[in-house]
């Protein structure tokens, strides 16, 4: 059996400028409504391993989706809200503007250390990680393989889950736009 995570292709995101805090959530709802940048291209490796699954799973994100059409492969199981990227926790303090990457850094150190205003929590989005690899585990057990097209903290976290679970493969399944890792049970699990 084999899981693959892949990374989502690099997101065609508008530039909005610097920004106060208080309008992260319109950078957020515009990063997770983007489609791709279609001059990046995946690595034939991807598209490779891509083709190589019985079962192409994307999370309802349109980055997502894009990507595997992009890889040629069809989604032939379903579009998961429980595969979409750990949120992001919003405020709406006085600040000065900054770019809104700076923001989010900002607020995903934020989150590590507990504060999920506005959105879900590290420990909630690490429980909804797990029930998505049971999830594919249980593709993977009855088609043989799955890749899930993915986002990268969600696909870090999962990895996470099927190396306790028994599975062998790489911690980090890769934090570059189109990284891959693949999984594998262990014989005798």
């Amino acid at each position: 059996m084999r899981i693959v995570l892949l990374r989502h292709g690099k997101p065609d995101v508008p530039e909005l400028g610097r920004m106060r805090v208080s309008e992260l959530c319109h950078w957020i709802k515009a990063y997770n409504s983007a489609g791709l940048k279609r001059s990046q291209r995946p690595s034939e490796k991807a598209v490779e391993i891509a083709a190589g699954c019985n079962v192409v799973v994307c999370s309802d994100l349109p980055r997502s989706a894009e990507s595997a059409e992009i890889l040629g492969v069809e989604v032939v199981d379903f579009k998961a809200s429980i595969f979409r990227e750990m949120e992001l926790p919003s405020a709406n303090w006085p600040s000065p503007r900054l770019p809104p990457e700076i923001w989010a850094v900002f607020f995903r150190v934020l989150w590590f250390l507990g504060y999920s205003s506005k959105g879900e929590s590290l420990r909630e989005a690490r429980m909804r990680a797990l029930s998505g690899a049971n999830r594919l585990e249980a593709i993977a057990e009855k088609h043989g393989s799955v890749i899930l097209i993915g986002h990268g903290l969600l696909n870090r976290s999962i990895a996470k889950a099927l190396l306790k679970n028994g599975w062998a493969g790489p911690l980090d399944p890769g934090k570059n736009y189109w990284g891959f890792g693949v999984y594998e049970r262990r014989t005798g699990l």
